[in-house]
């Protein structure tokens, strides 16, 4: 009861990050489509007294997007937010926050000026203290409220253009199970008519970056209303694993003893109700989900569909993806080949890079393996197994951006599938983020990963890595240039010597210069070398 509170109480005191602010989630905010709320310190829209940030013009990309999505004006998503705000705070230097009321992530302290690298951990690598602490920190946050942000339970058409707010309360970790849906729900086209064929999080660029930025928010969550700033959230390796290794009541939950879809009555997320489920009803509907509970979480491990997914992905699948030199390519959606982005998601073969939909491997293997909540896009963030598990995706992003080291232009800026421009800001956080802003290591973010932190020796095999393989793009050409080299450096050390030689045979009296033991030394280290 003591931590409930406590992280009660925390959560009042500091804003979160997440969709709709509650302080814009009014008349006057989605008419004037402004949402530039006060910050509590100074008392100014943004903390402009304090110059932390102003009310600004939101700048939306003009990028030309794919093909994909066939249709202008028809989703709420489009352009993200300006259907809702064209008008938001503009946060100054490492300042973050709806109202500039946080720090960017990576920096701590009362002007957010103190830099700090945070490690993410295995989660078999945690104590048994540790292990318990994260399982009740996500119960707490399944058991309280958001207090600075609601959902919206209908579209900016259905609430009459901002006239008639449609929002909701919910509580903290159903929130981000909500914006994961929110963010790769269907199109509604009026009638019973749909387009499935959209997602602002998934199939395309955004996939890595997208998620990155969704779990540095949930990590920050979990800070706040434990009070715990140094927790971080904990990874499951699962290459080369045989079973899920974390599905028991010690861990994330076991079989039921008689239903084996449900979780073990002796696990605490047993009694967990999952939300957002049900997507065939909302789309006969033209409804948003509410965040009503629909039902247990729902998990039956290894018995999915064998044809798909016949076993959880391997070392060798994680090493041949992260030999892939391109980040996207082609359509940049889930038929692009040879995009490491496309094989870490899991459309393309993990051992050819081949696009093929009909099979499943890393990241979306372990969804399907799951065979239940996780296994639906939509509602799969309702599984706790879903944060250990991108964790781990996200870590081995990490291991790719390290060995390659791309440029920010690697990212496309164009003619990418709709919100996964480099510029588009990803959907529906608010504050805004852009999808290249992710696009950058880790620490530069204010984490790391355990078991990327050692050998020093690792580290520069990955430095030297790109190096090494432009090298044997052009080894030929320095060969070459090798041989070369040798045999103009040979000509003239000879035509030097037959010069010395002519001189010495006609000046008697020049002749002790040539013997001056530091001259000669001298000279006979540059011949030799």
């Amino acid at each position: 009861m003591l931590l409930f509170a406590l992280g009660f109480l925390l959560v009042i005191l500091q804003p979160s990050t997440g969709q709709f602010p509650r302080v814009c989630a009014n008349v006057e905010s989605l008419l004037s489509k402004e949402c530039c709320p006060p910050w509590d310190g100074d008392g100014s829209p943004c903390g402009e007294l304090s110059s932390r940030g102003s009310c600004q013009n939101i700048l939306l990309s003009q990028a030309p997007l794919g093909p994909q999505f066939p249709f202008s004006g028809v989703d709420d998503r489009e352009d993200w937010p300006s259907v809702f705000y064209n008008r938001t705070c503009r946060c100054e230097g490492n300042f973050m926050g709806f109202s500039c009321g946080e720090c960017k992530f990576g920096f701590s302290g009362l002007n957010c000026t103190e830099r700090q690298v945070k490690t993410r951990r295995n989660i078999f690598q945690l104590t048994a203290s540790e292990k318990n602490k994260f399982l009740a920190y996500l119960n707490l946050a399944k058991n309280t409220p958001s207090q600075d942000y609601v959902i919206a339970t209908g579209t900016y058409t259905q609430m009459n253009n901002g006239s008639n707010p449609m929002f909701r309360d919910i509580n903290v970790y159903d929130l981000f199970v909500w914006m994961h849906y929110y963010a790769s729900r269907d199109t509604l086209l009026g009638g019973s008519n749909v387009w499935r064929d959209i997602d602002f999080a998934h199939e395309a660029p955004g996939f890595l970056p997208w998620h990155r930025v969704f779990l540095l928010m949930w990590e920050r969550q979990i800070q706040r209303i434990t009070g715990d700033e140094n927790f971080t959230i904990p990874y499951w390796d699962w290459r080369d694993a045989e079973d899920c290794e974390v599905c028991n009541d010690e861990y994330m939950g076991g079989r039921h003893p008689t239903n084996p879809n449900i979780l073990s009555p002796a696990s605490i997320f047993s009694s967990w109700q999952v939300i957002c489920t049900r997507s065939e009803e909302y789309n006969s509907q033209q409804a948003l989900c509410s965040a009503t509970g629909e039902g247990p979480i729902r998990r039956n491990p290894g018995n999915n569909d064998k044809s798909r997914t016949p076993r959880l992905p391997s070392s060798a699948d994680v090493e041949f993806c992260l030999s892939l030199t391109q980040y996207e390519s082609g359509p940049m959606d889930k038929m692009a080949n040879y995009s490491f982005r496309n094989t870490l998601e899991g459309f393309a073969d993990p051992q050819t890079a081949i696009s093929n939909p009909a099979q499943s491997g890393l990241h979306n293997a372990l969804h399907i393996y799951m065979n239940g909540s996780m296994s639906q896009v939509q509602g799969s963030a309702n599984d706790p197994i879903f944060v250990l598990h991108h964790a781990f995706v996200d870590s081995i992003f990490e291991r790719w951006l390290r060995r390659h080291r791309p440029m920010l232009e690697v990212y496309p800026a164009a003619n990418a599938p709709i919100g996964h421009n480099r510029e588009n800001y990803m959907v529906p956080f608010i504050p805004l983020y852009r999808n290249g802003e992710f696009f950058k290591p880790s620490r530069e973010l204010g984490y790391d990963y355990e078991y990327l932190q050692e050998p020093a020796l690792q580290s520069f095999q990955d430095f030297l890595t790109p190096y090494l393989q432009q090298a044997r793009q052009i080894w030929a050409w320095l060969v070459g240039a090798a041989v070369f080299g040798g045999i103009v450096t040979a000509m003239l050390t000879g035509l030097i010597r037959a010069c010395r030689k002519k001189k010495g045979g006609t000046s008697s009296e020049i002749q002790p210069l040539l013997i001056e033991s530091e001259d000669y030394n001298n000279i006979s280290y540059q011949s030799n070398f």
